[in-house]
């Protein structure tokens, strides 16, 4: 039997008009569900006439944070288009990359991008749409809002979409190789918003602050896009600030109940200077995902009462997996507990037999939030999926994980992060969590480097609280007392900030570009 997608913009637009279901926080504009899904039917009536798209076609996006994006996403899913978001911090020949190999027919661009605009227009691209904020127009392409206010057709949701159906291609990174464009479909969409409302407690009267980057799979749905399935409201960012996100959350005007961050947001903001002092109160669930968080963060917030949920996810499963239970938040705080009601979860060794607790094997993962596969990439689909014995499928997440005697579940560290010391396999995560723990340490990273001896050993490399000082010998001495000897980074090293992607993970691959000689 073939399930139907919903609409869910215009059902609540149906059904409670009046609510208010986005505030754009950079220019103060707020839309209720109505105003929501008149201006997405207008912008898809555009798109329609203007720009000929049609069910199927793929229409990409280069922007910051807005209430746009989500018009804008709403629109394609009203005309059966895949949105394709795009990540602005990407250099031109992978926004290239991008555009050509999804074979996009337009695109739609915050009016300061319009420079890196023209290098990226090559057939089919062709379409343009202009964005504009604060700054004056550069250049002649049509504007955003003139096209939702001249546009005299609204196009409803009117076609018969399934939930097998793609809506949406979402491109990984690519740190090794060509990106992959993900396919997310409709129930994929829907399964996320499902297994993530019951932990989060999201309901019809949340309000929920946007501040990862749309243009990545947390930034709309976690949990952006559960609240609009909901029928509440979101309050988006144009960017993280740590300044401006304390005094969000504490803001009564609009009290926001929901806040998803990823490890390095937490820190930033219990780092600033008016965390202690800011009323959260009014904030009753804190999630968090996308790296390991350092216990030392977690038991920061937990002495102002503050429990941090810990999950786990990939743009493979549009992303929720895990978001721990908060009874077990703080007795284990470096489990991710057990997987969603709707999703499964396995250890398993390279033969696909599971692991015993406390034995790390690879996590892979099966549901109805899992994709389907990647755009054209028969060759990552073959590499990605395993079909067991039951003819189950089972993706592989490529991360090392572990269980206790209970079920819950570890994720140990990335397998490409791992290195081996004297035979050991030796995963950074682990040590990072011991360097936390040290007052004057504001960031931390660790990764392997070439040695003679062992083959490789750990660098710790880390980023000093303003204030403070490290003793490079302290620091070893720390982890020799709290870890195993194979275990203990060889050198420490000092940077002024760890580099990072927009989700906020430390990009270990540019640490080792920067401390492995290049002919090692």
């Amino acid at each position: 039997m073939t399930i139907l997608a919903a609409d869910w913009i215009a059902f609540h637009a149906d059904r409670t008009p009046d609510k208010l279901a986005m505030v754009d926080q950079a220019s103060g504009r707020r839309f209720t569900y109505a105003q929501m899904n008149e201006r997405a039917e207008r912008l898809a009536g555009y798109l329609r006439s203007a720009w000929g798209a049609q069910a199927g076609d793929r229409l990409a996006i280069l922007a910051k944070n807005s209430t746009e994006y989500f018009e804008f996403q709403y629109a394609c899913m009203k005309l059966g288009a895949l949105m394709l978001p795009l990540n602005w911090r990407l250099a031109e020949q992978e926004l290239r990359f991008i555009l050509q190999d999804s074979g996009a027919i337009g695109l739609a661009y915050d009016g300061e991008f319009a420079e890196r605009v023209p290098p990226l227009l090559t057939a089919p691209l062709v379409h343009l749409l202009r964005i504009d904020f604060d700054a004056a127009p550069t250049d002649d392409a049509p504007a955003y809002e003139s096209a939702i206010t001249t546009s005299a057709v609204r196009v409803p949701m009117d076609f018969y979409a399934a939930h097998d159906d793609p809506m949406m291609i979402m491109y990984t990174a690519g740190t090794t190789g060509r990106p992959k464009g993900v396919l997310i479909t409709h129930g994929m969409m829907l399964w996320n918003a499902v297994n993530i409302t019951t932990p989060s407690g999201l309901n019809h009267d949340s309000v929920f602050y946007v501040v990862l980057p749309t243009f990545h799979i947390g930034g709309l749905n976690l949990y952006a896009n559960p609240i609009l399935h909901l029928g509440g409201t979101n309050i988006v960012a144009r960017q993280f600030d740590p300044g401006l996100t304390l005094k969000t959350l504490s803001d009564p005007t609009n009290p926001v109940t929901h806040m998803f961050g990823v490890p390095s947001i937490y820190l930033f903001l219990s780092q600033h200077p008016d965390f202690d002092s800011t009323d959260l109160s009014s904030v009753h669930s804190w999630g968090c995902g996308g790296a390991p968080m350092p216990v030392a963060v977690l038991e920061k917030y937990a002495r102002r009462n503050i429990v941090i949920q810990m999950g786990f996810g990939m743009t493979e499963t549009s992303p929720t997996v895990f978001l721990c239970d908060k009874r077990r938040a703080l007795a284990k705080p470096t489990s991710v507990g057990k997987p969603l009601q709707h999703t499964r979860v396995r250890v398993v060794r390279e033969d696909f037999s599971e692991t015993a607790p406390g034995e790390v094997g690879e996590v892979v993962i099966n549901g109805p939030n899992v994709t389907p596969g990647y755009w054209q990439r028969p060759d990552a689909n073959a590499e990605s999926f395993t079909v067991d014995a039951h003819g189950q499928r089972w993706l592989h997440s490529g991360d090392a994980g572990m269980t206790d005697d209970e079920g819950c579940i570890y994720i140990v560290d990335r397998y490409k992060d791992m290195y081996i010391s004297g035979g050991e396999n030796v995963y950074p995560a682990e040590i990072e969590q011991i360097l936390y723990q040290i007052e004057g340490v504001a960031e931390a990273a660790v990764i392997g480097v070439p040695d003679a001896k062992w083959g490789e050993s750990g660098l710790a490399i880390l980023v000093v609280k303003a204030g403070s000082t490290l003793d490079p010998a302290a620091v070893l001495a720390h982890c020799r007392a709290n870890l195993a000897k194979f275990k203990v980074p060889r050198e420490v090293a000092f940077l002024d900030v760890l580099p990072r992607n927009a989700a906020g993970k430390v990009l270990k691959r540019d640490l080792r570009a920067r401390f492995i000689p290049q002919s090692s």
